[in-house]
């Protein structure tokens, strides 16, 4: 919702909002644009009156200014209506889809076409290291956007992607999530399927061709061009993945690689190489789902990894927040257990053997509501220690799903107690990786700052 405010301004309108707990970078970045924006959810909020409200998906029956907008007659209409209304209608509309990587992958998408001089608009749940802020209007015709499954408005129970009716669709994964929205995976992948609907026949879905459940989803009705991309050898690229089909894209890696450096395989032929600041096997895969997408806007393979050599990341997305005492502190939004444990496994490529303390606050609805908890010491296996933020109304019991980790878990019942944990443990020459889909109380700042004050 601030991307979608930023573009309201930068369109030519007055925006002001509501909302809580706000927290960097968007906050900041908000008031940069000299949007209002105001804490809580009151009728005040609807004064002066608006022309319209724009209503994002935290909003629901029963809230004051809720229940005062319906009284009012005011017009309204959600985000994603309103985008799609007001900005999507002319453009050519990349969209990237899927549980994990889908705002790396987006601004990698935006970087490329800016490199060749497309100067797309963009809608980005995250701010790229490459753009001062997460959305903008850009230029005609091409719009770049993270495209989310969850629902609309307490008004439109739809998933939020079918609204933008892309040309160019990337296709991820798929786990499950959102438990607070779908009952089961099948209903995700129903939502999925929908969005592909939309697509027109002459677009193009680039998939990625290792996961079985988007391959059900293809299999549901398709009716646009396919491209399928995976990491794979290069003697596999044209032998036929388990999403149904051949692969288009791939990489070849060297062994040991920790995914900095790789050749992009169209077809099984080199035709670029990759070589950029970021680690993990799971970006090799967001980059050639980028790389593809670029190329049905028309930017060549070759083209496209060259400008991913100048990409710088995403924020909170394994972020360095600072090193203080000799200890790195990194933020990053990790919070499914494949995201957990991809993110450690990237970071682990990184510094080999030394010391990695986890620390992670289960946030989201479906971690509060414990539908991850058989499958979360695994995921956090990779750290040499582990510590789980656990207030009294979590739901469920973290020291016991921490068990299989053994000596190497601690669970903390306040931020207190957390940050006094690990003001103890920390040493010089370890890694913390503090993981949050929130601002996390501030703990990245209060630990450096603790950190500091000790060296």
């Amino acid at each position: 919702m601030g991307g979608v405010a930023a573009i309201a301004r930068a369109a030519g309108h007055r925006v002001s909002g509501s909302d809580r707990n706000v927290y960097p970078p968007m906050s900041t970045q908000l008031a940069a644009l000299g949007i209002e924006l105001t804490e809580g959810f009151g009728p005040e909020q609807l004064t002066p009156r608006p022309d319209v409200v724009v209503v994002g998906n935290v909003c629901s029956r029963g809230m004051p200014v809720v229940e005062a907008l319906l009284e009012s007659g005011i017009p309204y209409s959600s985000g994603p209506e309103w985008l799609a209304r007001e900005v999507l209608a002319d453009r050519w509309v990349l969209a990237v889809a899927g549980t994990h990587g889908k705002t790396t992958t987006a601004s990698m998408l935006a970087w490329i076409l800016e490199d060749a001089g497309l100067s797309p608009g963009f809608l980005i749940g995250g701010i790229p290291g490459n753009f001062p802020v997460s959305a903008r209007l850009g230029e005609l015709p091409f719009f770049v956007i993270e495209a989310d499954e969850y629902d609309t408005a307490f008004f439109d129970k739809r998933a939020k992607f079918v609204h933008y009716r892309p040309r160019t669709l990337v296709l991820n994964n798929l786990e499950y999530d959102h438990a607070d929205i779908y009952p089961d995976l099948a209903a995700i992948e129903r939502q999925f399927n929908h969005l592909l609907r939309t697509v027109p026949a002459s677009g193009r879905v680039l998939v990625n061709g290792g996961d079985a459940n988007l391959a059900r989803v293809l299999a549901q009705g398709c009716w646009s061009g396919v491209e399928r991309f995976a990491r794979a050898p290069v003697a596999d690229a044209s032998a036929g993945a388990g999403a149904g089909g051949a692969l288009q894209w791939s990489a070849a890696l060297a062994e040991d690689g920790d995914g900095s450096v790789f050749t992009v395989l169209c077809a099984g032929v080199p035709c670029g190489e990759v070589r950029w600041p970021l680690i993990g096997l799971h970006n090799v895969d967001n980059a050639l789902a980028a790389i593809g997408a670029a190329r049905h806007a028309g930017v060549t393979p070759e083209r496209a990894c060259a400008a991913l050599a100048d990409f710088s990341g995403v924020r909170r997305r394994l972020e360095l927040r600072g090193t203080a005492a000799g200890v790195r502190v990194y933020d990053d939004f990790a919070h499914h257990p494949t995201a957990i444990a991809t993110t450690l496994e990237g970071l682990r490529r990184r510094v080999g053997r030394e010391r990695i303390v986890a620390v992670l606050e289960p946030r989201s609805h479906t971690m509060r509501a414990g539908v991850h908890r058989d499958t979360l010491a695994a995921s956090l296996s990779g750290a040499d220690s582990v510590w789980l933020y656990a207030p009294a109304d979590l739901g469920w019991d973290a020291a016991s799903a921490m068990t299989a980790l053994g000596a190497r878990a601690h669970v903390a019942r306040d931020l207190e107690a957390l940050l006094a944990g690990l003001g103890g443990e920390l040493r010089a020459g370890d890694h913390a990786l503090l993981m949050s889909n929130g601002g996390f109380g501030g703990l990245h700042e209060r630990l450096l700052g603790e950190l500091a004050a000790r060296a």
